[in-house]
């Protein structure tokens, strides 16, 4: 069954990448942020990410106005009751995202599906914190989330096969590839991807090789599109931290220790292009500026 409305929780970088795609998709959006900046800071992202691909002829502009017009912003969680799906997409932070759960729970109605963008926390605890662990799914996507293809979806062990079908369909319908990972911390893709970000961090710590010497041996030497460092700056460093932390406490396995000048990073506010500045220095439009040789 085809979505013709959805919410979404958080208009940062994940929250407005999904509100963009599922407008493009033809899908009205209710975009929540706590602030009318937040909200309209969503917005201008999503407008700057259209207007590029105006300008490569991959859109025209009364499309992008159309999908723009598709986005509602609001600071009330009570305009979200009426909806069938709600995707949260806020902080990696368990005690958040339960605490926003259970807002929702009050406000919804029992058949509503909540959907997390989790990294990395247990959907089974999440929904069981809920009335409606049958209708708690995880619904991580990569970013960017314009561009990146996968959809990861993960079961708690109380979601319903409605459920998976419905999240599963609404995935496809945003033109998105999905697998689906059990629940165990860090499901698949950031299990393997952040204990590598954290190697090279390590090597990093440990004077092996700098920042550009890494991320150019590992693109040239393994043949990936980006650095380990540039993609954690782009995934944000304090949400590689919360998923290193997350599995260490959970698996209790030292190769999950954060290495400590991530945690160095994140204390000093150093969070990647979301800040300005992570590994490397990013403008205000978050382009990165070439560290000199």
């Amino acid at each position: 069954m085809s979505l013709q409305r959805i919410g979404v929780i958080g208009a940062g970088q994940m929250g407005a990448g999904i509100a963009q795609v599922a407008a493009q998709a033809g899908i009205a959006v209710v975009m929540h942020d706590i602030t009318p900046e937040l909200c309209k800071r969503g917005v201008d992202s999503i407008a700057r990410n259209l207007d590029r691909m105006v300008e490569r002829g991959r859109f025209k502009p009364e499309e992008r106005d159309r999908v723009i017009r598709r986005v509602e912003t609001t600071t009330r969680l009570e305009d979200l009751a009426g909806l069938g799906f709600v995707i949260e997409a806020v902080i990696e932070n368990e005690d958040a995202k339960i605490a926003l759960l259970q807002k929702l729970d009050k406000i919804c109605p029992p058949e509503t599906i909540f959907a997390s963008n989790t990294s990395s926390i247990s959907i089974t605890k999440m929904g069981a914190r809920t009335s409606r662990a049958g209708r708690v799914i995880g619904m991580h996507f990569m970013n960017p989330v314009p561009a990146m293809k996968l959809v990861e979806i993960i079961r708690g062990l109380a979601t319903s096969d409605a459920t998976f079908q419905q999240t599963r369909s609404l995935a496809e319908q945003l033109g998105k590839t999905t697998m689906t990972a059990q629940d165990f911390p860090g499901f698949i893709v950031n299990r393997v991807l952040l204990p590598m970000i954290n190697e090279a961090i390590y090597t990093m710590y440990e004077g092996v090789g700098g920042v550009t010497d890494i991320d150019i041996a590992m693109k040239l030497g393994t043949n990936q599109p980006m650095g380990p460092l540039e993609l954690a700056d782009l995934i944000g460093l304090d949400t590689c931290l919360a998923i290193m932390e997350v599995m260490h406490r959970v698996l209790g396995d030292d190769k999950y220790r954060a290495c400590p000048l991530l945690k160095k990073y994140v204390d000093a506010g150093y969070l990647g292009r979301k800040s300005g500045r992570g590994f490397y220095v990013y403008d205000e439009k978050g382009t990165l500026i070439p560290p000199p040789r």
